[in-house]
């Protein structure tokens, strides 16, 4: 499902100081990444951890991403899987994130950060860029052709999926959700 909401049904909205890119007040766990780019681990009220990647100054950020990705996994205990269900769900995730990253390099300016945050039961992943454009899967969706298909794929894995943006600030944040293997 395509949408335009800023938050999934159910969901309680953005955490003041929870924007992209935001540190939130006594944070641990800075450390610098490869490219320069600083991730911050912290946890929030709730339950729900969150983790942030900034893109400033790096380069390869497709597989920055993906690693960053998968050592939040590794610190959620969605990895190492002990079952078909749950490394396919962890699959699913990492996948997610190389399609919205690389939709942010193709057809914004690049990201300038990434949002994971993560409770029980859903995985949220949120890439921020500059970029003005709409995502949408390509309708019609034709599966022998190249290219094209990174929002369909989005679509057919996640809970659901949309876009964010704020008035008089360029650019957006499109998020999905991945929930948890039972």
């Amino acid at each position: 499902m395509s949408t335009t909401r800023p938050c999934s049904p159910g969901d309680r909205g953005p955490e003041s100081g929870d924007a992209p890119g935001a540190s939130p007040a006594g944070a641990p766990g800075v450390e610098a990444s490869q490219g320069g780019a600083a991730t911050v681990a912290s946890a929030s009220p709730g339950g729900r951890q969150v983790r942030r990647l900034s893109f400033d100054g790096a380069s390869g950020v497709v597989p920055l991403a993906r690693d960053f990705a998968r050592q939040a996994l590794y610190a959620w205990a969605w990895l190492p899987a002990a079952t078909a269900d749950q490394r396919a769900a962890a699959e699913d995730v990492l996948l997610v994130v190389s399609e919205l990253v690389t939709n942010a390099c193709l057809h914004a300016e690049g990201p300038d950060a990434m949002v994971l945050t993560c409770d029980n039961k859903v995985i949220r992943v949120e890439v921020s860029d500059r970029g003005t454009g709409q995502p949408a899967p390509r309708t019609p969706h034709r599966a022998g052709r190249p290219g094209g298909h990174g929002m369909f794929i989005v679509q057919r894995l996640c809970l659901d999926w949309g876009v964010v943006r704020t008035p008089d600030v360029t650019g957006k944040t499109v998020w999905a959700e991945l929930g948890a293997p039972a």
